[in-house]
């Protein structure tokens, strides 16, 4: 999820995810225990626009699936670029001290870094380091990278060929993987350009015929008031217990102050309403297509 938009949260509000991450770089080498996946049962691929997504909006369904025996590959869309995300990251103290008590910064509100603001090379790295952790507390059973450049948001025409890229590779993985399924974000309910384009992508995908049994996750629905996250949904997952546990450890990788490991929280300096409330309700929101659905940059 690509987003840096100020925090929502009022002063007083207690950081769940704080003391969650001052264990994390244990939690995060850790992996959920699920039957063996059949060799012939037609694996579940989850798509995640960008690092953090994956925690927030789609891990309790893939711990479902886990648990049912089913293949699970995770695909990382796009690379995650972001250059304000590396400015706030230059800045101390971190910003984030001034809405949650304590605050919620892994690195202690000082971050000592200085990196390039062009958004990628030490963003990119971290990110997919943060996604990597994430992915082995979910125990996939493959993570597969497109790599794809999040530039979509430039224009149509770069718009266009985000979606045509991020098509081309969707196309390749369902030939070789005839009959699975596949779950995308709910791009047309979200807030990037990425996230709308890999829905347009399954919009395209669909009618004509390349890939079927598709669902979408709204992973911006903890934006909502929680009486609302459910709203047009078809299907609300209420996660039990013991998967919600290993969800909440794959939302840790995400605020993990570990460079050692590459981990610089970013994921938690990017969207901490949006993982805060994730953490905090044991549901995901799962939509169909509507059928007024309409592809193309901004509907």
């Amino acid at each position: 999820m690509n987003s840096i938009d100020g925090p929502t949260f009022a002063v007083s509000r207690r950081s769940v995810l704080a003391a969650g991450a001052l264990t994390a770089a244990a939690v995060v080498h850790q992996s959920v225990r699920a039957p063996a996946a059949s060799a012939a049962a037609k694996p579940a691929i989850f798509y995640s626009p960008h690092q953090d997504d994956d925690a927030i909006g789609l891990a309790g369904s893939i711990l479902e699936h886990r648990a049912a025996g089913r293949p699970v590959y995770l695909v990382l869309v796009s690379d995650g670029r972001n250059p304000d995300l590396a400015r706030l990251m230059n800045t101390d103290p971190c910003p984030l001290t001034t809405w949650a008590d304590p605050h919620p910064c892994a690195a202690g509100g000082s971050h000592r870094l200085s990196w390039p603001t062009d958004g990628t090379n030490k963003i990119v790295a971290a990110r997919t380091a943060e996604f990597m952790a994430s992915a082995k507390a979910l125990g996939v059973d493959k993570v597969i990278n497109f790599k794809i450049a999040d530039d979509g948001f430039s224009g149509t025409a770069a718009y266009d060929r985000l979606v045509d890229r991020i098509a081309t590779k969707v196309e390749a993985l369902a030939e070789r993987y005839p009959g699975a399924s596949h779950k995308f974000s709910a791009g047309w309910l979200e807030h990037t350009e990425t996230h709308k384009a890999c829905s347009d992508v399954a919009y395209r995908l669909m009618n004509d015929g390349t890939i079927s049994d598709v669902r979408f996750h709204h992973v911006y629905a903890y934006a909502r008031p929680r009486a609302r996250r459910a709203d047009g949904a078809a299907y609300v997952l209420n996660i039990p217990g013991s998967h919600m546990k290993t969800k909440r450890n794959a939302m840790y990788a995400y605020n993990t102050w570990d460079p050692g490991r590459n981990l610089y929280a970013l994921g938690y300096h990017s969207v901490p309403e949006l993982l805060e409330a994730a953490h905090d309700d044991p549901r995901e929101f799962v939509h169909t297509l509507p059928s007024d659905y309409r592809p193309g940059k901004g509907n």
